[in-house]
């Protein structure tokens, strides 16, 4: 399943996930590369914080180079948006997460989310 939204979901899914209400496109660096990605993903808005449910687990790469890195953009809504933060959150019982999402993410045993905190960008 990860190759598959590897490349063919993510591909397709980059053209709106800045846009749609609840999709982001999540701006991050490689660790060792430098090379910047863009990765759709669910986000969900709460306060300054953003949680991004970690589907996949936490070994991924765009979830070790935003911690690693400390920081990353996010385009929500048409707008950039600094990311700060990051911190790995515990939910095993998924409270965090509205109903559908909740009930999506027992089937596939989700248990961690990525929590960010937005800070304005700078202007240069």
């Amino acid at each position: 399943m990860a190759a598959l939204t590897t490349h063919v979901f993510n591909p397709v899914m980059r053209l709106f996930a800045g846009s749609l209400p609840g999709l982001g496109l999540l701006t991050h660096r490689g660790r060792r590369t430098g090379r910047v990605y863009r990765t759709p993903l669910l986000v969900l808005k709460r306060g300054d914080h953003y949680l991004i449910g970690l589907w996949y687990g936490t070994n991924v790469h765009w979830v070790k180079n935003v911690l690693a890195r400390g920081e990353c953009e996010m385009r929500i809504r048409g707008r950039n948006i600094q990311m700060v933060e990051p911190e790995l959150v515990a939910d095993p019982a998924l409270q965090l997460l509205p109903r559908p999402l909740a009930f999506a993410g027992r089937l596939v045993h989700l248990s961690h989310l990525l929590r960010l905190r937005a800070t304005p960008i700078p202007s240069t």
